[in-house]
């Protein structure tokens, strides 16, 4: 059924919709990651050579602890060693993969042609993805493998399943399609499709975005700062005393030397520090 130039238009207003749609869903993921990276930013100077020095203090004491804990082996004491902390890494703040550029619109006289048989929607295919044009290398073996889909479908007659793969590929709707109208309005498919698919990739991103703990952390802290606290001053405070404890527990793990009680006690403690467990 020939296409009419009034629903050619409904479906280019249809296609205009939802990219203004996404355009906006991508300004609203760009604006919250920039609150991210901005939040990020401000955490780490506040925090990050406080945090740097608790984890180099952590890092010495393992290794004080793990002294420890073979030199009471050696003398047959059964010490508990906890495993050393687990660094705090910072989450990445991904951006958006950069979109796959629409295919341009095809162009000429809206008047119907033939659409081509399905064998020489073959030959196309086979000449843009046959592995034997293709040079050596990953380009091949993605080659080998579309081949095999063009295969099939052409033992299959599934017509459809060539033209988007040669539509998907550059080629020019109206010589896989046929008329210019008719290609017009597969081109517009095509390009919804495409939109759609973006749409889905932003509203994932933004959902992974709003899950991360920095963005809980940060609507956290935005908000004690607003009812007038400053949390980071108080993370800072806390990690200064934490710094101070670890000092403490360094210079005696340094010293206990060889007196086997001393050494079992400091290790008992400390593991209970670490895992929260008591020993019985």
């Amino acid at each position: 059924m020939a296409i009419t130039r009034h629903e050619l238009t409904r479906r280019r207003e249809q296609l205009q919709d939802l990219q203004r749609y996404l355009a906006v869903l991508e300004a609203d993921h760009d604006g919250a990651r920039a609150k991210l990276l901005g939040f990020r930013l401000r955490y780490l100077e506040a925090l990050g050579p406080l945090m740097q020095e608790l984890d180099a203090l952590e890092a010495q004491l393992q290794q004080a602890t793990a002294l420890l804990a073979e030199a009471l082996k050696r003398q047959g004491v059964d010490a508990p060693m906890p495993a050393a902390p687990r660094a705090r890494p910072w989450p990445d703040v991904p951006a958006l993969p950069d979109p796959v550029p629409l295919p341009p619109e095809p162009t000429g006289p809206m008047t119907d042609l033939p659409p081509p048989s399905l064998k020489t929607l073959y030959r196309r295919a086979a000449m843009r993805f046959h592995p034997d044009l293709a040079p050596s290398g990953p380009e091949r073996e993605v080659c080998e493998q579309r081949m095999m889909v063009v295969n099939e479908a052409y033992a299959n007659s599934d017509r459809a399943r060539l033209e988007s793969l040669l539509l998907a590929a550059g080629e020019l709707p109206e010589k896989v399609i046929g008329g210019p109208a008719d290609a017009v309005r597969a081109w517009l498919g095509l390009c919804e499709h495409m939109v759609q698919g973006r749409i889905r990739v932003v509203q994932a991103q933004h959902a992974l975005l709003q899950n991360l703990q920095m963005h809980q952390l940060r609507v956290a802290i935005e908000r004690a700062e607003t009812g007038g606290m400053k949390p980071l001053e108080i993370m800072a405070n806390r990690l200064r005393a934490q710094i101070a404890e670890r000092r403490q527990e360094l210079y005696i793990g340094e010293r206990v030397g060889s007196d086997a009680r001393l050494a079992a006690d400091f290790l008992r403690k400390r593991y209970q520090r670490l895992t929260g467990l008591g020993l019985g």
